[in-house]
């Protein structure tokens, strides 16, 4: 083959393409493996320790396995199984300690990377690595890219819709999660009765839905009902790792919250087990929409 050969997700590779993907948590590392051996692309999984949490899907693929404090050898790591592109997918819930680092002459050429990264928030992280990579000859490509029918549609997603009162919380939510999106703090936010009562922080999406249901039974939100959860890219994001996500986890927690739905970015979110995740919101009567991009959106 002398020509490059343009898969169905339109991505062009050249000759002698070799995907890689680092592993962390959760499902989308598995459906991007799944869609790359499926384009005939088998993967090479680095398999995150301590963070990956669906290893059997992951092992039937050639891997090997990283500790964060070993990201010295990822380079080497990358060039001997002859990665040519390189996919982040999956949650890491952890920093790598600097003083755990371990030592090896690769990693003299990646500790400059390594500091600048630790010393921005989690998406001037992720643009570090990325162009760090990329300056190395990897070229890092979104999880969308690989699986494109992950990407939020726009509208209506579910047979349950928002209410008028629902599209003020959507409204509420969105302006909140923008907000904090800006300083690099979270993607998300959750309003209730028009007004946001809580934001997504470190403990990530997961938390801030614990964190809602602890507080439907206190102040000022006590016997108010539904509310939304929001979720949106951060402004200027790296939109090839970490786009924001959900998946039949969230709709459960979210119904467990008492939330009436969710409302996510089409273009720049993703739902993971996208059958599953939709399946589940109708069950449980939830909706979730796909909101425009930059969602100065109108409605009826």
């Amino acid at each position: 083959m002398t020509k490059t050969e343009k898969t169905a997700t339109g991505l062009d590779f050249p000759p002698g393409a070799r995907v890689g993907i680092i592993a962390g948590g959760g499902s989308l590392p598995v459906e991007v493996a799944a869609s790359s051996a499926e384009r005939g692309y088998p993967p090479f999984v680095i398999l995150m320790e301590g963070e990956v949490d669906r290893m059997a899907e992951l092992t039937r693929y050639e891997h090997e396995s990283l500790a964060l404090e070993g990201i010295g050898s990822l380079i080497p790591l990358l060039r001997r199984h002859r990665v040519t592109h390189l996919v982040l997918a999956g949650e890491i819930k952890r920093r790598p300690r600097l003083l755990a680092l371990r030592p090896s002459l690769s990693l003299l050429s990646v500790i400059p990377l390594v500091v600048a990264a630790l010393a921005r928030g989690d998406d001037g992280l992720l643009k570090v690595v990325t162009r760090g990579l990329e300056a190395r000859g990897i070229k890092i490509l979104g999880a969308h890219e690989i699986v494109p029918n992950l990407v939020a549609g726009e509208g209506v997603l579910t047979e349950a819709a928002p209410t008028k009162s629902d599209w003020l919380d959507i409204e509420a939510g969105l302006a909140a999660a923008k907000a904090i999106g800006a300083l690099d703090i979270g993607q998300a936010a959750i309003a209730v009765g028009g007004r946001t009562i809580a934001l997504e922080g470190i403990e990530g999406t997961a938390g801030l839905l614990d964190r809602t249901k602890l507080l439907r039974g206190h102040g000022r939100i006590a016997g108010k009902t539904r509310g939304v959860l929001v979720k949106c890219a951060k402004p200027g994001q790296e939109l090839r790792a970490d786009l924001p996500s959900i998946g039949p986890q969230t709709i459960d927690s979210a119904h467990a919250a008492g939330l009436a739905g969710v409302a996510v970015e089409a273009g720049r979110s993703l739902v993971l087990e996208g059958a599953a995740t939709i399946a589940r919101a109708n069950a449980l009567g939830l909706f979730v929409i796909g909101l425009p991009r930059a969602t100065e959106q109108g409605h009826g």
